[in-house]
């Protein structure tokens, strides 16, 4: 069957239903009208997008995020995302007949594709508003979901209502992998960004198998990978996008399919000669802080970079000093990794949907300082 040509209407899979409803192109036309015009907020989004992908363009707009940079708008093409619905319903093993859950914006990349591979592969799939707790009011069981970290962390009393879950949009804590070992939901950690069309790599995070090449991500169908002379992952992708990608993501490339990430290149601190990585850093140090927190370095005249500590919370004399005992006392971590100095900030700079902001809430701990 065909799913889709590049410049007409995409097909709908004659097993994909949507909060239970059959539905051909022009009734889902109708019901998106109707979402628009009468739905929540969280409805009325799924509705722009549905419409959106059935009008007669080869493309959608899509937002990035700004997490690592200024947010942006650009071209996705759908035949790309047709793509990447066949390779996550490939890798992932989940085909027609499927239900599925979306608890996140339609606004983004990660939103937008569960609609896609619902419409492609065959899903059946129900809407809930994209909440900190989705599953609160779920009584039934789905095959496939996808959360952000906060979400599972709120989740973790209802996860039996799903068989296997995505996370994406952020790294999921030491602390968290901890407390979704034994659970039956497989659980997988997923790598990408808007460009690449949602995820184009995933690794199982709650393994019965705790061997070592669980760390490292596996790339999905037709995807190859590798490194530029900084380390940074670069990926080929030709049916998700007709550039070859070069990320800012410093790995260690295992093979062409399979990469363990280290951080980002533009967060690298050279403090003494010594090259640090924040994100290595802060999984040392989860089990420590109870409060959102993050690496990063302030000019130093001896270092050149200083190592600092910023802990999302209102200051607090003895929890600073607390801290200061702890941090010294952490076995794991290197003289040059312990940070310096230790800022508390009451709230952190956040993109639209929920992503810190390094550079501009360390501007916050440097105008401080002056």
């Amino acid at each position: 069957m065909q799913i889709m040509n590049t410049f007409s209407i995409p097909e709908i899979h004659e097993d994909f239903t949507i909060n239970g409803k059959t539905v051909d192109v022009d009734r889902l036309k109708r019901m998106s009208q109707n979402l628009i015009k009468t739905g929540e907020v969280y409805e009325q989004e799924v509705g722009h997008f549905l419409l959106e992908w059935l009008n007669d363009k080869d493309y959608i707009v899509v937002k990035t995020s700004g997490s690592t940079g200024k947010p942006k708008k650009i071209k996705v093409y759908k035949a790309h995302m047709v793509n990447s619905a066949k390779a996550t319903g490939k890798f992932f093993k989940v085909e027609e007949g499927t239900t599925a859950l979306l608890c996140l914006s339609a606004n983004y990349i990660a939103g937008k594709m569960m609609l896609v591979r619902a419409l492609v592969l065959g899903w059946k799939i129900d809407i809930l508003p994209p909440r900190t707790n989705p599953l609160d009011n779920v009584y039934k069981q789905y095959d496939f979901c996808a959360m952000v970290p906060l979400q599972l962390d709120n989740s973790l009393n209802r996860l039996h209502l799903i068989k296997k879950l995505i996370v994406g949009g952020g790294t999921i804590s030491e602390h968290l992998k901890t407390l979704i070992q034994g659970v039956k939901t497989k659980i997988f950690e997923t790598y990408g960004m808007t460009e690449t069309v949602s995820h184009i790599a995933a690794r199982r995070v709650n393994s019965k198998k705790r061997e070592k090449k669980s760390i490292y991500f596996k790339a999905l169908p037709n995807i190859t990978l590798g490194v530029d002379d900084r380390n940074c992952l670069v990926i080929k992708a030709p049916l998700l996008n007709k550039e070859t990608i070069i990320t800012n993501d410093v790995v260690e490339l295992e093979t062409y399919k399979r990469f363990l990430w280290k951080g980002r290149y533009d967060n690298v601190i050279n403090s003494g000669g010594i090259k640090l990585y924040p994100e290595q850093i802060e999984t040392k140090l989860q089990l420590l802080i109870g409060h959102r927190f993050f690496i990063a370095s302030i000019p130093d005249d001896a270092l050149g970079d200083k190592v600092i500590l910023i802990v999302e919370r209102d200051y607090d004399k003895i929890a600073k000093l607390a801290l200061q005992n702890g941090l010294q006392n952490l076995k794991n971590l290197t003289k040059y990794e312990v940070p310096k100095d230790i800022y508390f900030l009451p709230q952190f700079i956040e993109t639209d949907n929920g992503k810190v902001q390094r550079i501009k809430t360390l501007e916050l701990v440097v105008n401080m300082k002056h």
